[in-house]
């Protein structure tokens, strides 16, 4: 079965973000700089972007985040388009999220039960990516 995975580009901080979002999440995370890469790219990067990220994903069970440094050439738009939904398997689990990926950010909406069921909320962190947290109470 097909999956969708969350993709974040940063601008010089990926490894930094992902760094983050691994001692909020936990997981393991791998990444691969600029300066690693065995193959030539087509054209050459400035020395400067030896240390950006090409590729990162962090990996605890189901939940995968992956990120990059590599900015497309009409640059970096951060907006509100896009949320990371994270479903926790426990309401502790939620609340200890919550608290850590909210650190330094903005907590946008605190977690609520909601009128479906479920405990809710939603923040941006310190990186402007937007998170929505939620709990389905089954029992």
């Amino acid at each position: 079965m097909a999956n969708i995975n969350s993709y974040l580009t940063f601008n010089g901080n990926c490894l930094e973000a992902m760094t983050f979002y691994k001692e909020c999440l936990g997981g393991e995370l791998t990444f691969q700089t600029v300066g690693e890469l065995a193959l030539p790219l087509n054209e050459p990067m400035p020395p400067c972007m030896e240390n950006c990220v090409v590729h990162s994903t962090l990996i605890k069970g189901a939940m995968v985040l992956t990120a990059s440094d590599m900015v497309p050439e009409n640059g970096l738009i951060k907006g509100n388009s896009v949320s990371l939904l994270l479903n926790c398997n426990t309401e502790e689990e939620a609340r200890e999220y919550y608290t850590r990926l909210s650190a330094n950010g903005e907590a946008t909406h605190p977690l609520e039960d909601t009128f479906w069921g479920a405990l809710f909320g939603d923040l941006v962190d310190k990186y402007g990516n937007q998170w929505l947290i939620n709990f389905e109470n089954t029992y």
